[in-house]
């Protein structure tokens, strides 16, 4: 099995979270040579509450396996406060096979890996491994306290080389207007948005959205490599949203060695005509605020997010921005800020303040949300990066 921890006598304490009773005999059953070698040490609480008074009890535990389902305390509050109370506790999440909310809600939350139900022991074997790597590489790492500044200077150069990855010349012409803003959560992110024109008219505009599972230095990576990809592919599917992402989902599904995946919203917009075609990649539904009438939420998803499942194909569909409308693009991070009684904003919240701003310029909305965010949290700090895109549609170009 994998590697033991500060030294090669001393066993790895693993906790197990999980309120199905015969989850502990089945975990001793499975690991029983790691435990006759002394490899593993295992613990069990059967949710939330009693993992925390265990990994107060005994802070030699480095691993917690933990389902999220769970009386008392889920596996997800577990999260929050393992991050909060025992940040030098590495989880890993147990989930239900395509419970996409949950697992993009753990890995948002610290959780360094899942595993899916049912659960395939060869598959949680190379889990753990992977993660007692991780956790011996954090060990590793904090013995070279002395690389600090170095490593803070190379992580602000690699925020700035982001941001200026991000287009920042926002069109504003007689046919549209945009405005679109990233703050994440670490000094980098694994957010991001693009836009950039299909054709020498001007008249295709492509549109991205997208969130990668987790933050920090791996998620920035992951999502440098799926806007690349994104913009190499739009241009072999003029025409097509769905056609784009299921060449980009094969490419990102091989060799995905982190499990990590990436949430999407790409659009085509026709200048012209205002029509709107779109595909979804499990990805936080997008709205448009209606001039002089409601906020219209695009419910449509077209399969799951991107790097999850290999040879997945995805679909479209079309949708018609008048003039006037606002077509308003954003990443979790916006309705799941938190305020300090760990309240989330919300998506009513989030549509309210759509209503009520919508008299706002693409640039002003944006800001304004912003700001509304951050009252609401209240001096809570942010847990996820937040992203916002916002294309108000004047006029359909001329023909000449």
């Amino acid at each position: 099995m994998g590697p033991a921890m500060e030294n090669n006598e001393k066993s790895t304490k693993i906790l197990i979270v999980d309120d199905e009773p015969d989850v502990e005999v089945l975990m001793k059953q499975r690991f029983r040579r790691q435990i006759r070698e002394s490899k593993f040490e295992l613990f069990f609480a059967h949710n939330g509450l009693e993992a925390l008074d265990q990994l107060s009890k005994d802070l030699e535990i480095r691993l917690v396996i933990s389902d999220i389902n769970m009386p008392e305390m889920d596996g997800l509050t577990l999260l929050r406060n393992i991050n909060e109370k025992f940040p030098a506790v590495i989880p890993i999440i147990v989930s239900a096979y395509g419970d996409m909310n949950n697992i993009r809600a753990a890995m948002n939350l610290g959780a360094f890996d899942f595993v899916t139900k049912p659960i395939n022991f060869d598959d949680l074997n190379v889990t753990i491994d992977k993660t007692l790597t991780h956790i011996q590489n954090l060990l590793d790492a904090q013995k070279t306290r002395s690389r600090l500044d170095g490593i803070l200077h190379e992580l602000n150069v690699a925020s700035e080389i982001q941001q200026s990855i991000l287009p920042r010349n926002f069109i504003s012409d007689t046919n549209i207007e945009m405005f679109a803003k990233m703050a994440a959560a670490k000094e980098i992110g694994g957010d991001f948005y693009d836009f950039f024109w299909l054709d020498d008219a001007k008249s295709k505009l492509a549109i991205v959205i997208a969130d990668v599972s987790g933050k920090g230095v791996p998620a920035a990576l992951f999502m440098t490599v799926s806007r690349t990809l994104i913009r190499a592919h739009a241009y072999n599917h003029l025409g097509s949203p769905g056609g784009c992402l299921t060449k980009v989902n094969s490419a990102l599904q091989k060799d995905n060695t982190n499990v990590m995946f990436v949430t999407t919203f790409y659009g085509i917009l026709d200048v012209n005509t205002g029509v709107l075609t779109y595909t979804n990649a499990g990805h936080n539904p997008s709205h448009i605020i209606r001039k002089g009438g409601q906020v219209e939420t695009m419910k449509n998803i077209h399969g799951m997010a991107l790097a999850v499942i290999e040879d997945l194909v995805y679909k479209e569909d079309q949708i018609t921005l008048n003039i006037g409308d606002t077509l308003f693009l954003y990443t979790d991070g916006v309705t799941e800020a938190e305020n300090p009684s760990g309240a989330l904003l919300g998506d009513e919240k989030l549509i309210a303040s759509l209503d009520q701003y919508r008299n706002l310029a693409p640039s002003e909305l944006i800001n304004t949300i912003r700001s509304d965010i951050i009252t609401y949290a209240n001096g809570w700090p942010q847990s996820d990066d937040i992203t916002m895109l916002a294309i108000r549609y004047l006029a359909g170009k001329q023909t000449q």
